[in-house]
């Protein structure tokens, strides 16, 4: 029986050190996160390769290890990575950009916005039917005033990002169920704290907008199938347009 053992030696760890480079001061985790990015192409890491420790990943990068962890674990958060004591930080998802002509951080911001999208859609669609079942008039005021505030600010071509989730966040609280708002903030926090605006694009989803009174309705007046539906409408619409963006880099 040989010897040899049944899985292929993993990269080089001095090689993936080697591969990061100095950041200048002031960086942001989005930065750091850039960096480990070119790390990984740059050193052939696939889905199951070990990242180099956090303490070398700081010293190579001059940042502090507080930060380092921070990326790490927004990217856990986001399905990138898996962490634990005894593994360390392993590769979960395909990074390489070698696929597609898409810059890699491009595609990587893509593949983790539709990855936090496939969870929270349908906990959204329940969410609207629970809250349309379940709604009193306290609450269709409330979704109503903010349907109000949204549109208004929509109309005006102002930044409509903050009143939309004010939005979500009566219909959530509408359902009498705080799990709804706790799990979609949950889900939806890592990726936000590296990716503000997807694609440099602020208002990713605003042809969504407009369904959004649709929507706030059929909440309010108690129609859970209806509200359901323009929900599911909704969703599908914001996936379609991250992957129109990732279609015009797949040539």
């Amino acid at each position: 029986m040989s010897d040899q053992p049944d899985k292929s030696p993993s990269p080089d760890k001095d090689a993936s050190a080697r591969a990061l480079e100095h950041l200048e001061p002031g960086n942001s985790r989005r930065t750091v996160l850039d960096a480990l990015s070119r790390m990984i192409e740059g050193a052939q890491l696939g889905v199951g390769d070990r990242l180099p420790p956090e303490i070398a990943i700081a010293r190579k990068l001059e940042v502090s290890r507080a930060k380092v962890r921070e990326a790490l674990i927004a990217w856990q958060n986001m399905g990138i990575v898996t962490r634990n004591k005894k593994a360390g930080t392993v590769l979960a998802a395909e990074v390489f950009s070698n696929a597609i002509h898409m810059p890699m951080t491009l595609k990587l911001e893509a593949e983790s916005l539709l990855r936090t999208h496939s969870v929270r859609r349908p906990l959204e669609i329940e969410a609207v039917r629970l809250a349309a079942r379940n709604i009193t008039e306290h609450h269709a005021r409330l979704i109503m005033g903010r349907l109000e505030e949204l549109m208004a600010i929509y109309d005006a071509g102002g930044d409509w990002r903050h009143a939309d989730h004010m939005l979500h966040a009566a219909i959530h609280a509408a359902t009498g169920n705080p799990l709804f708002a706790q799990l979609v903030l949950q889900i939806q926090q890592g990726f936000n704290e590296i990716y503000e605006a997807p694609f440099g694009q602020p208002q990713l989803g605003q042809n969504t907008i407009p369904l959004h009174s649709a929507l706030a309705e059929a909440v309010a007046r108690g129609d859970e199938t209806n509200a359901a539906e323009i929900m599911a409408r909704i969703m599908d619409m914001v996936e379609t347009e991250v992957r129109k963006v990732m279609e015009t880099y797949d040539v």
